[in-house]
Parts: structure tokens; C-alpha cells; sequence
């Protein structure tokens, strides 16, 4: 068998585009669910007391705590299968990730001050969050299916306010459009979560029930 030698820095050269090649075939991409576009905050009143909210870990099935995408795959002959992307993963756990979004985007529509990071003092009042993601189907290229319920509990006084919501958001080829998808099912979702808050003052609400 012939062999050819290599001068030493022919070795060097070929074992830099080896790496080169070996880091551009398994580069990770890394998606978030925060808006990219700041909404509009409700106007507060002059005489509004400062609002306050809260948000619990949110509660999901077992296969959503991680960070890689989790895509539902149609077409197979063995019917819809899950698959968990490695190449494509969330910026931090998908809890994580979702509870920030939503934490930062219900804040923002209600003009009102996320103590989810920041901790609550001693005997202020704050409307208290508790959501839990019962689906979340995302198929590449055809859409984003999602089920949440949550409650709404101020820390000082009341009942709680439960609400549901179905979401269905249509997405194009790609697992970047199904992230955009996805993304969009959260800004909906905080949209949703910031409207029920009138029902903790006895307003009536849609899709929420005292």
C-alpha cells in the first residue's frame, strides 16, 4: 500500500480544517421566546397604587424541562413522534425561558413591577401567577398548538380568578419559523394573562371563571 508523507505544517494545516469542518457541521443554534418589540403598557391612572406581580415556576410535562427544542413529527407510519433537537436549543431551560418571557411581556402591557427576580418586601401586595402549560405541540411547517391554564390570587385579599386559553399559531418550513411560532404563542399567551387581571376586581373576563 503507498503511503504519502506529510511535511509538518501539512499535518498542522489539515488538522485546523478538520476542526473547522467538525465545528460547522455541529454548530448549535440558540432561539429565545422574548419579544423582540417592546407593547404598549396600559395607561395607569394619576391616583393608581403601583402593581405588583408574581410569577410561579411554571408547571409542564417532564419532556419540556430542558433546553432543546421538542418538535412533533406527522407523516410517520407509526403516527405523531417526538423528537428533541440537539442542535437546537432554547437559551435556557424551555421553564425558564417561557416564565422570563412571560414574567417581563405581562409586566410590560400592565405597566406593573416583575418580583419574580427581585423578591417581594415584607407586606407588599402583588397579584400572584400560576400557570400550567397542558400542551405544546410545535410541528415544523405547519403550526404551534398550545393549552394553558392559570390562576390569579392578590397576596392581601380575595379568591383566585382561573382562566384557560387554546392557541393555535401557523408557522412556515424551518425549525427558525417554528421557534418565531412558538415565540408568538407566548406574546399571545401574555396578552391573554395581563387582560384576566381585571377579573381579580370582580370584572368580567373571557374565558376566565371566578
Amino acid at each position: 500500500m503507498r503511503t504519502t508523507k506529510l511535511r509538518p505544517g501539512a499535518w498542522l494545516l489539515a488538522a485546523a480544517l478538520l476542526a473547522v469542518a467538525g465545528c460547522g457541521s455541529t454548530r448549535t443554534q440558540f432561539y429565545s421566546l422574548a419579544e423582540t418589540t417592546a407593547p404598549v403598557p396600559r395607561a395607569p391612572t394619576a391616583a393608581a397604587a403601583p402593581l405588583y406581580i408574581e410569577l410561579a415556576p411554571i408547571a409542564m410535562p417532564e419532556r419540556f424541562v430542558r433546553p432543546q427544542l421538542v418538535v412533533r413529527q406527522q407523516g410517520s407510519a407509526a403516527g405523531p413522534q417526538v423528537e428533541i433537537l440537539e442542535q437546537h436549543r432554547w437559551s435556557s431551560s424551555f421553564e425558564s425561558e417561557l416564565r422570563d418571557a412571560l414574567g417581563s411581556a405581562v409586566a410590560a402591557r400592565l405597566g406593573a413591577v416583575d418580583l419574580t427576580r427581585t423578591g417581594r418586601q415584607r407586606g407588599q401586595p402583588a397579584v400572584r401567577i400560576g400557570v400550567q402549560m397542558g400542551q405544546f405541540d410545535a410541528i415544523e411547517g405547519s403550526r404551534v398548538d398550545a393549552a394553558f391554564s392559570w390562576t390569579l390570587r392578590r397576596t392581601d385579599e380575595g379568591p383566585s380568578v382561573g382562566c384557560r386559553i387554546v392557541l393555535t399559531e401557523p408557522v412556515g418550513g424551518g425549525i427558525e419559523a417554528l421557534a418565531q411560532g412558538s415565540q408568538r404563542v407566548a406574546s399571545r399567551l401574555a396578552d391573554a394573562i395581563a387582560a384576566s387581571v381585571p377579573a381579580l376586581q370582580g370584572q368580567p373576563v373571557a374565558s376566565c371563571a371566578a
